[in-house]
């Protein structure tokens, strides 16, 4: 929860509804749609404002026989039949624009938000993205399919109806138009409260779906910890909160509904009194009044549902601004305009030249400090050392999943700040520690490694990763959905799926995190043979905590406390003493490791 709230709570509160602006590149593609729209909602407005007119000439004419009335009717069918096309027209057009454009934000947000660096997560709650990507886009989806253009329909019938109402009577527009600054002040200043409590309650909300999310996917770890009632003790109190903030926000949109519509209502009340009058005078026909009561019921509803649009508006417009905030979200690390590309075939020289390094979220802590290590071309090096002491750290580098603060680290003698990403990735495969299984089928998990693979080449590569067997016995064999985070399988059947990934995307460079650290005895020595060819040829960076499955490594690179403190073949490190031979020690011999003398 902490990750997520730091970025809640500094973002800043939405100014105004003008933040819809950002919405104008994704309507930009759709120029017809947004024209054809207008042009379906302006002839609806029309209309409506032209059946007041009809109005008045059947009240005013009602005397002058039935052959006239019928005339009269039949218009008023035939400007119905217009309105109701129209507005089914501009439904449909306005409403498909609606889905179109919040498709293409969330494309283009998620488009955005898989290329960041790990860096951006470790201060962003996944929860809270998908709060974005999903609620706030139903946001965005409800004003651009629907309130915006009810907001433009009534402004066109507010502003039409007022002309009207000045050509009907000016004398009667006077008095309508000292009403409305007084109807307009509430809307104005309760709604800077309700911009910033919409904001609130979204970032809530986000908060919420970010809590869930990261205790669902933690269920079994909650549950073996009995930990449930914590767990749940903490979405109340964020779902809680989230409440809390809404309903202040549905209160103070209640009470500004409530005094708007008894200022118009009212006003129009008196208007139409002191209009009853001048007929009674005969200042006016009935006629003339009853157009203007119509005119005045349509000015009074579209002011009275620009009020409730608006704090629609004011929703959308803080979605819209959290949207933006992923679209335009600064990452850490960049290609360069130019990138260098890597030279092919790749040799597969790695190097690390005086790297330092610390985390981000631990910046008192060094991962890594002045390390110089090469690696050179097919050779097989494995990194071993205490937990923390920077071995997957290396690995991650070498990816460039992270920059060093000083140093740099190369690839075939190229800085891999001066490449694109995707270039030299493509050159490298990984088994981490935790492989990650999608929710899909075991042969397109696999196709991971190389998505155009066929399916021949995919089963060559399970069976090299001796994980053949158990996909064949699975329901559906390849075609067999492994569920989310790969439920179905084991731990050794999962990491033996990532290793077969591994060995399909056939890549020079290879990395290995603790690839058969889930693995039992019997499985680990046949997947560790299957490395073992996969590594022929190829620079493979090992890292391992059991030493047995490094000892025939090229070499054997010792880190402890983010430094390299020795390197060499096992038995010569074995036979240096110091570290290494204490850690050989506690796995081959089963004794107990002994402090190393002063």
């Amino acid at each position: 929860m902490a990750r997520g709230t730091t970025i809640i709570h500094d973002r800043p509160t939405s100014k105004r509804v003008g933040a819809l602006r950002a919405l104008g590149p994704f309507l930009r593609p759709y120029r017809l749609q947004v024209v054809l729209a207008l042009i379906a909602l302006a002839a609806t407005s029309a209309i409506s404002l032209v059946l007041p007119l009809a109005a008045r000439r059947v009240v005013d004419n009602f005397d002058d026989g039935a052959g006239l009335l019928d005339e009269y009717f039949g218009a008023a069918l035939l400007i119905v039949a217009a309105l109701a096309l129209g507005t089914a027209a501009r439904y449909y057009f306005v409403t498909r624009l609606g889905e179109r454009v919040v498709a293409d934000i969330r494309k283009a947000v998620f488009a955005r938000v898989v290329t960041l660096s790990p860096g951006f997560f470790e201060r962003v709650m996944t929860g809270e993205i998908l709060s974005r990507i999903t609620t706030d886009t139903t946001l965005i989806q409800s004003v651009i399919g629907s309130s915006l253009s009810i907001a433009l329909r009534n402004m066109i019938i507010l502003a039409g109806g007022l002309g009207m109402l000045a050509f009907t009577s000016l004398k009667l527009m006077g008095l309508v138009l000292l009403i409305i600054p007084v109807i307009l002040v509430p809307i104005i200043v309760l709604g800077r409260r309700l911009r910033g409590l919409s904001r609130a309650n979204q970032d809530w909300i986000a908060a919420s779906s970010g809590a869930a999310s990261e205790t669902l996917l933690a269920a079994q770890t909650v549950q073996a910890y009995t930990h449930e009632g914590r767990s749940i003790a903490r979405f109340d109190d964020v779902t809680e909160r989230s409440f809390g903030v809404a309903l202040t926000r549905i209160r103070t949109r209640a009470v500004m509904t409530a005094i708007v519509i008894f200022l118009i209502f009212a006003g129009v009340i008196g208007v139409l009194w002191i209009g009853a009058r001048d007929v009674q005078t005969g200042v006016m026909t009935a006629g003339q009044l009853v157009q203007f009561v119509i005119y005045a019921i349509l000015v009074a509803s579209s002011t009275g549902a620009l009020s409730e649009i608006w704090g629609e508006l004011q929703r959308a417009a803080g979605a819209t601004e959290r949207l933006g905030e992923l679209l335009a979200a600064e990452d850490a690390l960049t290609d360069p305009a130019r990138p260098l590309p890597l030279p092919r075939p790749v040799r597969g020289h790695i190097a690390l030249e005086g790297v330092s390094f610390r985390y981000p979220t631990r910046p008192d802590v060094s991962a890594l400090e002045g390390v110089g290590l090469t690696i050179r071309p097919g050779e097989t090096v494995a990194l071993v050392g205490p937990s923390g002491a920077g071995k997957t750290t290396v690995i991650q580098l070498i990816q460039r999943f992270w920059d060093p603060a000083a140093g740099r680290v190369t690839l075939d003698g190229i800085d891999l700040r001066d490449m694109a990403r995707a270039d030299f990735r493509q050159a490298m495969a990984l088994v981490p520690q935790d492989p990650v299984i999608f929710a899909t089928t075991a042969l397109e998990n696999i196709r991971l490694g190389r998505p155009d693979a066929p399916a021949s080449e995919v089963e060559t590569a399970a069976r090299a990763a001796h994980a053949h067997d158990f996909i064949t016995a699975l329901p559906q064999g390849y075609d067999t959905p492994l569920g989310e985070r790969g439920v179905m399988l084991s731990g050794g059947q999962r990491q033996r799926i990532a290793i077969a990934r591994a060995i399909l995307r056939d890549a020079p460079v290879l990395l290995l995190d603790e690839a058969t650290s889930a693995l039992d005895a019997e499985s680990e020595s046949l997947v560790q043979a299957a490395v073992n060819r996969l590594s022929e040829g190829r620079t493979t960076v090992v890292v391992a905590h059991r030493l047995a499955t490094v000892k025939k490594a090229d070499r054997i690179v010792v880190f402890d406390g983010g430094r390299i403190v020795a390197q060499g073949t096992h038995d010569a490190l074995v036979a240096e003493g110091g570290l290494y031979a204490r850690l050989a020690r506690m796995q081959f011999t089963d004794m107990p490791v002994l402090p190393e003398p002063a």
